[in-house]
């Protein structure tokens, strides 16, 4: 199985606390060894921690039990 990082974002705890978080998207053998159709998408922190999501903008790090929310996307001028 092999996990490819399609994207990252930041988000913050209750405390204000920023984590940065990996979105991977997993392809999954079939029963017949081919990869499947469905890619799995998985999160974790940049430090390796798994991470749950819970709704579009709220995660959960899955060691402390603690909820993260998404920071908004900032657009820079150029």
């Amino acid at each position: 199985m092999a996990a490819v990082l399609v994207g990252q974002f930041h988000a913050r705890d209750a405390e204000g606390r920023v984590y940065s978080v990996h979105e991977f998207q997993e392809s999954t053998p079939s029963s017949d060894g081919i990869a499947g159709s469905e890619p799995v998408t998985t999160y974790r922190l940049a430090i390796g921690d798994r991470v749950n999501k819970l709704d579009e903008n709220e995660f959960l790090l899955v060691q402390s039990n603690v909820t993260i929310i998404r920071e908004p996307e900032t657009n820079v001028a150029s």
